[in-house]
């Protein structure tokens, strides 16, 4: 998406011949070198970054909306979208980074040796039920209100169903939506062009912030146990599926999601804000537009690996600190939970963390000390989230790519 464009001002064609990602780590490490000299700016470089993540965050939901809608109402009958592999991938890799999770709790287990206080006003769910509820009545929410709101849940009920009525209209009707879906996507490109210093200010405020990184060092057992997951997900399990799905050496795709899609939703901490980022990538890597206009949207919100890791890894170190017998099953139990609530992590507020009062009560432990572990999981934030973001965006991505692979060589094998 970022490499088609040419405008003839020459200074943006010099900045073209700077490679993208290497734009985005000077922004980086400019934003820790200021961080370090001056970080008395409370003002200018804090803006700039949030108003980065708020241009993403604003034009995301019209941006799936209309690209969903144009990609349903423009596909014809016998034209093959690759949807079911991907949704297949994207199940089984959440069950497995999930099990993977409890299984890393049991080498490594870990537990809370002081708990932080949270705020009272949290609301977490109290069931299994209760998410699926509410993952229903999100779907059918106001689509104008979810639009302003960013519930993508109903935003994607919505633009399906518009797309699915439209395919019946007259082809000048689906050049408008198409013309428009053009339109969002040229003022995204715009956005992304100023990820370089959007990602400068984001650093400096993490690196500025109070506390800063300092709080993670009483909690520092666990943060290398989540993030250590998520790595493993990332490079061996994540590589793995690839293989299995692909018969390809599955690294150099995965190199490129993790530099091209990974790295931005690190900083930006929001797969939402992220979508641009990877419509834009799928792009670049030419997979389908009819495939990727729906897969990137779907595994923004169903596609939660690392919200898994966190929900059993945080669960299980409060199950070790209060010295909980758990079995095999009941640990199996409550990591299938962990897939079920990932997938509906993105409508609740708080995410991943306000999710795990529910792991907590599958045993028996009271709402009380969850919300503690809750409150520690909002001090560990600064990397649990931004990995985790960085792992659920960025595999989207490499899950879409792999379908498309694999489906390119179905049909070569086919047409042998």
């Amino acid at each position: 998406m970022l490499e088609n464009e040419n405008p003839k001002a020459p200074l943006y064609q010099s900045l073209n011949k700077i490679p993208f990602i290497l734009q985005i780590i000077c922004g980086l490490l400019i934003g820790i070198a200021i961080a370090v000299v001056y970080p008395h700016d409370t003002t200018i470089l804090p803006t700039v970054g949030s108003l980065f993540v708020k241009a993403l965050k604003s034009i995301a939901p019209l941006l799936v909306f209309v690209l969903v809608s144009a990609a349903i109402a423009r596909h014809q009958k016998g034209t093959k979208s690759n949807m079911k592999p991907i949704i297949l991938i994207y199940v089984v890799s959440m069950i497995l980074s999930s099990t993977l999770a409890l299984t890393m709790s049991y080498i490594f287990p870990s537990t809370f040796t002081e708990l932080a206080n949270v705020q009272e006003d949290l609301n977490p769910p109290q069931g299994i039920a209760e998410v699926l509820t509410n993952f229903v009545n999100n779907a059918i929410d106001n689509p104008f209100k979810a639009l302003i709101e960013g519930n993508y849940i109903a935003i994607l009920f919505w633009a399906i169903s518009l797309g699915l009525m439209f395919r019946a209209t007259h082809d000048s009707t689906k050049k408008v939506l198409e013309d428009l879906s053009q339109s969002v996507s040229g003022v995204v490109r715009i956005i992304i062009r100023f990820a370089p210093l959007g990602v400068m200010g984001l650093v400096y405020s993490s690196c500025t912030a109070e506390g800063g990184f300092a709080n993670l060092l009483n909690y520092v057992h666990v943060v290398c146990v989540l993030l250590g997951t998520m790595l493993l997900i990332a490079f061996v399990l994540n590589a793995a599926i690839v293989f299995v799905v692909t018969r390809e050496n599955p690294y150099p795709i995965l190199l490129e999601t993790i530099t091209r899609s990974a790295v931005t939703a690190f900083f930006t901490r929001s797969s939402a804000a992220n979508l641009p980022v990877n419509l834009a990538l799928c792009e670049k890597l030419k997979l389908p537009a009819e495939t990727y206009t729906i897969s990137i949207p779907l595994g923004c919100t169903i596609n939660m690996s690392g919200a898994a890791v966190t929900i059993v890894i945080m669960t299980m170190a409060a199950v070790n600190t209060l010295g909980v017998e758990v079995d095999f099953p009941s640990a199996l139990l409550m990591s299938i939970a962990a897939v079920l609530c990932a997938c509906g992590a993105s409508g609740v507020a708080g995410g991943s963390l306000m999710l795990i009062p529910l792991a907590c009560s599958i045993f028996g432990i009271g709402n009380d000390v969850a919300m503690h572990v809750v409150g520690i999981g909002f001090i560990i934030g600064v990397l649990q989230d931004s990995t985790e973001t960085a792992l659920n965006s960025s595999s989207d991505v490499l899950f879409t790519a792999a379908a498309c692979k694999r489906a390119e060589r179905l049909e070569r094998e086919k047409n042998k």
